[in-house]
């Protein structure tokens, strides 16, 4: 009976376990170490192949620079969206009096990154469409930041 009664408790924990973790699977959440994973790839293949050819790949829908809710968004030194894998539409546009619902100045934190680093804020999730926690990690290159983010659970 004791067996029986420690096996149960045990399938119970497991259960609670999965069941935790499904709602963040479910929405095909990616991980701020996943998000960090893409960045850094994203400024190599800035690096090697310049903003000519890495730039509209970063902004075209559907391809590698897209997992989930991950996608490649690049910021030059004045807060310009120069590719933006989010939302095309703001590629071209000043972004560096944006702010978060917060009045987080999101976008002056992100150009302020020197090396690389993670800033947080708030944006909408394309996956989920609502507002979150984003954590995003940002590689300068040359005079750009390029970034990804995550959302946090």
């Amino acid at each position: 009976m004791k067996k029986l009664f420690v096996g149960m408790i045990f399938a119970a924990s497991a259960a609670f376990a999965i069941l935790s973790a499904a709602p963040a699977a479910a929405a095909g959440l990616a991980s701020p170490d996943e998000a960090k994973e893409l960045a850094l790839k994203a400024a190599g293949f800035l690096r090697a192949n310049g903003p000519d050819k890495a730039f509209p790949a970063f902004t075209a829908q559907g391809n590698e620079w897209h997992d989930r809710d991950l996608y490649v968004f690049v910021y030059d030194d004045t807060g310009h969206a120069v590719a933006h894998g989010g939302n095309p539409a703001l590629v071209g546009k000043s972004l560096i009096d944006l702010k978060d619902v917060d009045g987080v100045s999101f976008v002056r934190a992100i150009i302020a990154v020197q090396d690389a680093g993670w800033v947080d804020y708030k944006w909408k999730n394309p996956v989920t469409g609502t507002v979150g926690l984003k954590t995003s990690y940002i590689v300068k290159v040359d005079t750009y930041r390029v970034g990804v983010g995550a959302y946090k659970q």
